[in-house]
């Protein structure tokens, strides 16, 4: 058997105002040789194909691994020169038994509302019908037609946070070579809830949901169970919630698993789990008996797009006269450089956040002290290693903020405590993250709060200004179905 395989992945806001370019996916990972020893989410699946093939006795070719921040769309020729590598690599690699992918699911560049269907498209059009081609999404992705047309199997990670990336890869891998062996037949269908919402697998009803789904894998047929959340701020005509069924050779059955799924989960909205206001969630924070309370700055996520540098929890911190609050991370590369420049101890008048755009806020005038500075730091999202790049640890009268030079939500106590910040002294703690951040925070929290912040990926779905799909939707209409 010979495996080919690949990683090109981002997420796109499509109401960003940061365009996706060279510089955005260079800066974090772009090689083809990321499965041998490199870190991060992207190089986790091909590292464990790569032992899987080898371990059977596989020939292996790899070709290009990359991944950006999420933000706009990818400039088109951007896309279409990574696009075009890989499928350069896979002919030179022909024949091919199994092809993998890990990709994200909602990557959109100018000319191309699906980048995920399109490469799927063109790698089929390559190795032809009987090759196995798999691909590994996170589960806030497009489920579009042409990925369901093109893939032998699509699997979506099951955790929101996303701390099952490895072990998606494993499944996918498994469901693809026992195909390639004939042991299987995999058939996918899937149903549109006609839903938009966040589904933290943390809590009820979500959790209990996604083991429920877990169980049925491996019995009666069923190969693989996802939940795709959706990303409701990609303007696409599939965006919103979707169940997706794998079965051995049984369409039939699929369809109607894919389809009671989804509609256990309509009758579960009502539960779904809802953001307080900012100053709500506030209110709610300063009337805690317990600290540290984690407030999480939904709306300013980096790894939705958001610029990382909004500034209206800031404001409300500093309006209300809280102390012992620590912040982070602000994406501002030229004040970090200026406060590395000063150093630790000294003391500046700077300007903090609202750069980016209308969605960031207004900036913030401080005189400052540079605390605590840090080169090439790290974060975790469960054992993928994330840059931070450097950072800064910057004190305004009991009010700690973290800037950083790598645009990338926060993901980890450590974005604090790799600049000597003790989390464990602070009466709140403000994450710019929407979920990521629960895996690592929620152990140190006496309380977490997410936030219904404003920004660039506000949790009001009922307001989303998609143009390239119908509304008919929950929660924008009541019943979507009628």
């Amino acid at each position: 058997m010979k495996l080919f395989m690949a990683s090109l992945a981002t997420e796109t806001n499509s109401f960003s105002p940061i365009p996706t370019g060279w510089s955005g996916f260079k800066e974090h990972l772009y090689t083809k040789q990321a499965s041998r020893g490199e870190a991060g989410l992207y190089a986790a699946a091909v590292t464990v194909w790569r032992h899987r093939a080898e371990a059977l006795g596989w020939e292996v070719a790899e070709s290009l691994s990359t991944y950006a921040q999420p933000a706009g769309p990818t400039v088109g020729h951007v896309y279409e020169a990574m696009r075009d590598d890989i499928l350069s690599d896979l002919r030179s690699a022909m024949p091919v038994d199994v092809v993998l992918l890990s990709m994200h699911g909602a990557m959109i560049a100018q000319g191309y509302d699906d980048c995920e269907g399109d490469l799927l498209d063109r790698v089929r059009g390559i190795v032809g019908p009987d090759a196995k081609v798999g691909l590994e999404v996170d589960p806030h992705c497009h489920l579009t037609e042409a990925m369901l047309d093109n893939a032998t199997a699509i699997i979506c990670y099951k955790e929101y946070p996303h701390i099952d990336v490895t072990e998606r890869a494993e499944e996918l891998f498994t469901i693809c070579a026992d195909a390639a062996a004939g042991r299987v037949t995999p058939v996918m269908r899937d149903y549109d809830c006609r839903m938009m919402a966040m589904y933290h697998t943390p809590f009820e009803p979500v959790r209990s949901y996604v083991d429920r789904m877990s169980a049925m894998e491996g019995t009666g047929g069923i190969l693989s169970v996802s939940l795709v959340h959706g990303f409701p701020w990609g303007d696409n005509p599939r965006c919103g919630t979707r169940t997706l069924v794998i079965t051995d050779g049984d369409a039939d059955l699929a369809a109607e698993r894919a389809e009671a799924l989804g509609r256990e989960l309509w009758d579960m909205r009502g539960d779904l789990r809802r953001f307080p206001g900012m100053d709500e969630g506030i209110d709610r924070a300063v009337a805690s008996n317990a600290a540290p309370v984690v407030l999480a700055d939904f709306a300013d996520n980096a790894g939705g797009g958001a610029p990382s540098d909004s500034t209206y929890v800031l404001k409300a911190v500093l309006e209300r006269g809280l102390k012992d609050v620590a912040i982070g991370t602000f994406w501002d590369p030229v004040l970090v450089g200026m406060c590395i420049d000063a150093g630790i101890g000294a003391t500046m008048a700077v300007r903090v956040g609202g750069k980016i755009g209308p969605m960031s806020g207004d900036p913030v005038d401080l005189t400052v002290t540079v605390r605590g500075i840090a080169h090439d730091a790290v974060q975790h999202l469960g054992k993928a290693e994330m840059n931070m790049g450097d950072c800064v640890w910057l004190e305004a009268d009991g009010v700690h903020l973290v800037l950083n030079t790598r645009r990338t939500q926060t993901f980890h106590p450590e974005a604090f405590e790799n600049l000597g910040i003790n989390l464990a002294a602070m009466k709140y703690v403000v994450v710019k993250s929407s979920q990521h951040f629960y895996d690592g925070f929620a152990p140190m929290a006496a309380e977490v709060i997410h936030l219904g912040t404003p920004g660039a990926i506000t949790p009001d779905f009922t307001r989303l200004p998609l143009t390239k799909r119908d509304g008919n939707y929950w929660p924008r209409v009541d019943n979507p179905f009628s």
